[in-house]
């Protein structure tokens, strides 16, 4: 079963929703803001792919961040900060199979889902 994790409101999500509609590709989808973000799901994401891919440096969120969390990003200050605010995570997190696709790339989505 293939899952997309994101927020509602996110285009990024949208993009990969559209995506996964107009090529069939049956999923559920996990709204952080709704639904959540457990430890086990956040460890499950750490452990498929890397807080380098994971981490958004770039939102708002992360310029947001007191500077003491920004400069000791160590992977429990990442991990309770993201636990915090799901919003920290890059956009959409897809687990499909065991694998692990995070944000949108068209190419990278076909090769692993159809």
């Amino acid at each position: 079963m293939t899952t997309i994790y994101g927020i509602k409101n996110c285009d990024t999500v949208k993009k990969s929703i559209k995506w996964l509609e107009k090529n069939n590709v049956e999923f559920t989808f996990h709204d952080f803001r709704k639904d959540g973000l457990s430890p086990e799901l956040l460890n499950t994401f750490v452990e498929t792919s890397s807080w380098d891919v994971l981490l958004n440096k770039r939102s708002t969120s992360f310029r947001n961040l007191p500077d003491d969390i920004k400069n000791n990003l160590t992977n429990e200050v990442m991990f309770n900060a993201v636990i915090e605010q799901p919003t920290l995570l890059k956009r959409p997190v897809l687990m499909s199979n065991a694998k692990t696709l995070v944000g949108f790339k068209e190419n990278e989505y076909q090769e692993n889902l159809l």
